[in-house]
């Protein structure tokens, strides 16, 4: 959750406002852009005044996205003149050793894409909410109703923490006070939204495209630490959630509370038989997911 500072009262009220994103948060969406395919290779970007206004952000924030992304070998022809251009191949996700650790929101969406491909797509994952999952799902889903993409099975496994623990993250800074805890409710609520939706958009494909899909949840008796996807049996992608002090924004009061910025961890990638470390990592990681399933988790209802 991002930091809300106050500014100056309206009508004798303090009014919260975002804080303008930095240029590395506009390299991250654009980069999003890029790997999921919506900016392609050989395209123009937009001007930098286009993207100065799009982000609400000043012309040098923009060029300083775009010098990181041109470092990453994504953009080329970056001057003052002329927009820049997607690269050659910069929407091929690497995958194993060779993928650099990226953010999440960046670095999900294409392999999830690439794991679509398989005939039966399989997919654990271990998270807090299932936002990133989530968000990640829709550009696998878009090929499949573009007709690029055509799976005939999809099985999809999840687990979150239970909605009868005390969470770890979030909380109110100075703890619990009382029964009501607005924070751990707007977390519930998140929890249930987001898995409503990606479990909805799933099984539509049995109706729209006669996809043979399966989604199942279960809750933990803990805060998971880290976030986990495993893919198709062959890879797994793995992030710490790294706990921050926040304001978070509820109703009409500003909570401090800690949290973490699970859409923005650093995801990294181990691919089955890149190596004996990577082969193990995703064989144990499979080996931990399959015993929490099986054992201590219990079985989950996504409802209020």
């Amino acid at each position: 959750m991002a930091v809300e500072p106050e500014h100056a009262t309206v009508n004798g009220r303090k009014k919260p406002q975002r804080p303008q994103r930095t240029h590395r948060e506009v390299a991250d969406e654009l980069r999003a852009r890029i790997r999921s395919g919506v900016l392609r290779p050989g395209q123009r970007m937009p001007t930098q005044a286009q993207l100065a206004a799009e982000f609400g952000v000043e012309r040098q924030a923009v060029r300083g996205a775009l010098r990181i992304l041109q470092s990453e070998h994504l953009l080329t022809n970056i001057s003052k003149g002329a927009p820049a251009t997607v690269a050659d191949r910069a929407d091929r996700a690497p995958a194993g050793s060779a993928a650099p650790p990226q953010p999440t929101t960046v670095a999900l969406a294409p392999r999830i894409a690439s794991a679509f491909e398989a005939e039966h797509v399989e997919i654990d994952a271990v998270c807090l909410t299932a936002v990133s999952l989530t968000l990640a799902i829709g550009e696998p889903l878009r090929q499949i109703y573009a007709g690029r993409l055509k799976p005939a099975k999809v099985d999809v496994r999840v687990l979150l923490p239970s909605r009868n623990i005390d969470l770890a993250f979030p909380v109110p800074v100075g703890g619990r006070q009382g029964d009501d805890d607005p924070v751990h409710e707007r977390w519930l609520a998140q929890r249930n939204a987001q898995g409503q939706v990606l479990r909805h958009n799933l099984l539509a494909l049995r109706a729209t495209h006669g996809i043979d899909v399966h989604v199942s949840f279960r809750a933990l008796p803990f805060t998971p630490p880290v976030k986990l996807y495993l893919l198709n049996n062959t890879e797994a992608l793995f992030a710490y959630y790294t706990v921050t002090r926040s304001e978070a924004l509820i109703g009409q009061e500003t909570l401090p509370t800690y949290d973490a910025q699970g859409v923005r961890s650093m995801l990294f990638a181990f691919e089955q038989g890149d190596g004996l470390r990577d082969t193990t990592f995703v064989e144990q990681s499979h080996l931990w997911f399959n015993a929490l399933w099986e054992t201590i988790s219990s079985e989950l209802e996504l409802t209020d």
